[in-house]
């Protein structure tokens, strides 16, 4: 099983990047197709793309992920969804393997989904967890409690523009200077929310000489909280005004219980953990689907979205076996 999996994810990185509806993703389902046909699986591809693999019994139980990625990224994410996927569909002869395209620039494959309302009964996604926490705990898999909620936007500081040489320093009203002392209080308002963070990713200083005292300075921000409270409260401290906004989704008890049953019976360490990062998963959730994940521990610090991104061989095995079980009770 083990040697299969890897394999078919060394044939999915060897693509490159597949940002979603290139030719390179195309590619990738080209992959998964085949592999889905070997398997004696019924295909269906949807109008949006979205790849489809039935066995024949559970149909409405999904399992899956998404196969493109961003640029320059690593090996797992979303494609060891799709694979042990696959696997657990095909060890257990039940439910259906799902390929949601483009997810990674807005989850567009399962939002369309949503749209046509052809959705399943219960959908579980194995995923590496990208982040340092299982790493920390010595764990190698944990069940995800939610999908956190995301919030963009941007802040404003506004100065006074003036020559760099001949201003002098007191009484100038630099909006660079603001804007340090923004992307402070920014950090420092996530960190007394729990379970909440918040990141600037991007600053436009104007008008962007070497010589002029910057007089306007756009901060962008991505806030982000566990569950509705919080991610209200955090918005408010913010005084951030979302051009995107995404709720927070708890995922679906019974379906986690499964998962905690199947951790619990291989004298596994029990670890629950909310997820920050968007997946297909809380947009199915959203809609009213019972949905569900496994994380599975990331080495390296937990990095992803890099080349650097790593899941021993070891975890991968044990979290496709964790989900073929939890597959063949849904």
């Amino acid at each position: 099983m083990a040697s299969k999996v890897l394999a078919r994810l060394d044939d999915l990185y060897a693509l490159g990047d597949k940002v979603g509806y290139t030719p390179a993703e195309d590619e990738a389902h080209r992959l998964a197709r085949g592999w889905m046909e070997q398997a004696g699986l019924a295909l269906e591809v949807d109008e949006a793309g979205n790849l489809l693999g039935r066995s024949g019994e559970a149909d409405d139980v999904w399992t899956g992920s998404h196969l493109d990625s961003v640029p320059h990224g690593g090996k797992y994410d979303g494609m060891l969804g799709v694979v042990a996927g696959l696997e657990a569909v095909e060890r257990t002869g039940r439910g259906t393997v799902v390929v949601f395209r483009d997810e990674e620039r807005g989850c567009a494959g399962s939002r369309a989904c949503v749209a046509s309302a052809r959705l399943p009964r219960r959908y579980l996604e194995l995923h590496i967890e990208q982040g340092p926490v299982l790493l920390e705990r010595d764990a190698p898999l944990a069940v995800v409690t939610g999908i956190t909620g995301v919030a963009r936007g941007e802040l404003v500081t506004t100065g006074r523009a003036g020559h760099a040489g001949t201003v002098p320093m007191e009484g100038r009203a630099d909006a660079l200077v603001d804007a340090a002392a923004l992307i402070l209080r920014i950090r420092d308002t996530a960190a007394k929310i729990e379970g909440a963070v918040a990141t600037v990713g991007r600053v436009d200083v104007q008008p962007g000489a070497l010589n002029v005292i910057p007089d306007r300075v756009t901060v962008s921000v991505d806030a982000r909280a566990p569950d509705p409270d919080h991610f209200a409260a955090l918005i408010a401290a913010l005084g951030l005004e979302p051009t995107y906004r995404v709720e927070p989704v708890a995922l679906a008890e019974p379906v986690r219980a499964v998962l905690r049953a199947e951790l619990e019976s291989r004298g596994l360490p029990l670890v629950e953990l909310p997820s920050g990062a968007g997946h297909d998963a809380g947009i199915l959730a959203s809609a009213g689907v019972e949905s569900a994940m496994l994380f599975v521990r990331s080495q390296n610090g937990g990095v992803s979205h890099h080349p650097d991104e790593l899941t021993t061989d070891e975890d991968v095995e044990l979290a496709v076996d964790v989900l073929a079980a939890a597959l063949a009770r849904l």
